[in-house]
């Protein structure tokens, strides 16, 4: 009990809703000396808010940007060249081979399952020899930087689970994010940034109907303070953190100030951790009116980098554009940068849009990862690229001998990741001769979220977090690093 306070004035304070937060919570967990001394939790002199005995190890990554490409690039377009497809174009792929996999409504169904040979021919690159798509010669042009994962597989047959269930973990929504749950554990390198950024683009011509939810950035049940901070790229980039009009920052401050006693005074009485998370969003974006317009600054960037990143690298809301943000983020040390990109869900537009959409992001996404090279920053930068599942080795939308386009595939896919710790100049992985199973080393979506926390310093199954009475992590029960990824 408060000593200011009388024991009815107390009843009357602590609500029903407090008390079972703050039961839930555990009060004794959430001491008020941790709104007032950042160094309280601090592990490292380079991350503030570190959890006690993280990281678990040395961390061969201290930053991720995962270059999300939403709606399920084709594997057997780009990154997986199957010559049977062409040797058998038409010829139905055998039920051998077609086993009992799981596919979306809108194929479950078909009679026929004709081979579809990739649509524009592959070509090999660097001195790995890695043999990828002429639609992504940028890309090609970092072979030796990246290592190609060919062997990924998801349960998930639609888009929205799909996604979920890299981000969070479940195909369900409700659980942390990735981002979130690397805030929570290692903290924050820069107090003038959040440590995870969500930045969203789409095909020029928005073909693609898929939607982004803000629960593919959620903090789920951890402290809100962790959820993804989306940087819009229409108008403000971050809304309401900017001075209203009539409103100077020594006002702001001062306005600021007597606001923070009163929440302090509230979490004396409530002890409700959601009341930290407040004072943290309001002195967050108290610094972010100076961090944010100097971030966006692109001034001083050289001409030479600039076009590199591509025509559009200046166009906000522009793929290339968010990959340079993503850039200037990493070297300022925010943990997790998010770029989600939608246009990749070729159903009828196979022949017209894949390559429009590799158009789009093949350059800004080699560019990235050069970038980072020649600033010394990708060795301890993990950079990410794929999407939540691949795309039918048969063809979508039958008509007579032809077809338009590819269904959903999580059966097998491909990714590929640089920097970070990860083997350069790599392939991971086999499908077989139709690029429908795995037929070496299999790597699961949990298998690839702990092997980012590995990456990253972090015991997957050691990163837990108690709600409604039990202990979750983003693998859930599952999931093992993939060594065979890892330099």
């Amino acid at each position: 009990m408060t000593p200011n306070l009388s024991p009815s004035e107390w009843r009357r304070q602590l609500t029903r809703r407090s008390f079972l937060s703050a039961g839930v919570q555990g009060i004794g967990t959430v001491a008020l000396s941790s709104l007032l001394s950042k160094d309280l939790f601090a592990a490292k002199p380079d991350a503030i808010g570190t959890l006690p005995g993280l990281p678990h190890f040395a961390p061969k990554a201290k930053r991720v940007i995962c270059l999300w490409q939403g709606g399920g690039p084709s594997h057997v377009d780009l990154f997986d060249h199957k010559p049977t497809l062409a040797k058998e174009a038409g010829k139905d792929i055998p039920p051998s081979i077609r086993g009992d996999t799981r596919l979306s409504s809108m194929s479950s169904g078909y009679a026929k399952w004709p081979a579809v040979p990739a649509i524009k021919p592959f070509a090999r690159h660097g001195q790995c020899g890695r043999e990828l798509s002429t639609l992504i010669p940028h890309i090609g042009s970092i072979a030796d930087e990246i290592c190609v994962v060919r062997s990924m597989n998801t349960e998930a047959v639609n888009h929205a689970p799909g996604v979920t269930f890299f981000m969070t973990g479940s195909q369900i929504p409700g659980r942390p994010a990735v981002g979130a749950w690397l805030s929570y554990g290692l903290g924050t390198m820069n107090e003038d940034l959040p440590s995870y950024v969500v930045m969203t683009s789409s095909d020029k011509t928005k073909t693609c109907g898929q939607l982004f939810f803000e629960h593919y950035w959620s903090n789920g049940f951890l402290p809100g303070k962790h959820q993804g901070v989306r940087f819009r790229g229409v108008g403000e980039p971050v809304p309401y953190v900017s001075n209203p009009a009539g409103v100077n920052p020594v006002g702001r401050r001062t306005m600021l100030d007597d606001l923070q006693a009163l929440n302090r005074e509230h979490f004396a009485i409530a002890g409700d951790p959601e009341i930290d998370t407040r004072i943290s969003q309001y002195e967050m974006a108290f610094r972010m009116q100076s961090s944010v317009p100097d971030l966006l600054d692109f001034r001083n960037e050289p001409k030479a980098v600039l076009e590199m990143y591509g025509p559009d690298v200046l166009t906000p809301g522009t793929f290339a554009n968010n990959c340079l943000i993503a850039r200037r983020l990493a070297e300022r040390g925010v943990r997790f940068t998010q770029l989600m990109h939608a246009g990749w869900d070729q159903h009828n537009n196979l022949f017209t849009q894949l390559e429009n959409q590799c158009r789009d992001t093949d350059q800004p996404s080699a560019a990235l990862v050069k970038d980072l090279k020649q600033r010394g920053l990708l060795d301890d930068t993990l950079v990410i690229w794929g999407g939540e599942f691949g795309r039918t080795p048969f063809g979508q939308n039958q008509q007579g001998q032809g077809y338009k386009g590819r269904d959903h595939f999580g059966r097998a896919y491909s990714w590929w990741l640089a920097g970070g710790g990860v083997k350069k100049g790599h392939v991971y992985g086999e499908t077989d001769d139709f690029g429908w199973n795995v037929a070496k080393d299999s790597v699961h979506i949990h298998d690839m979220q702990a092997t980012l926390l590995h990456l990253c310093g972090i015991n997957h199954e050691a990163l837990t977090f108690r709600y409604q009475g039990r202990q979750f992590r983003l693998t859930d029960v599952h999931g093992k690093p993939v060594k065979g990824i890892m330099a």
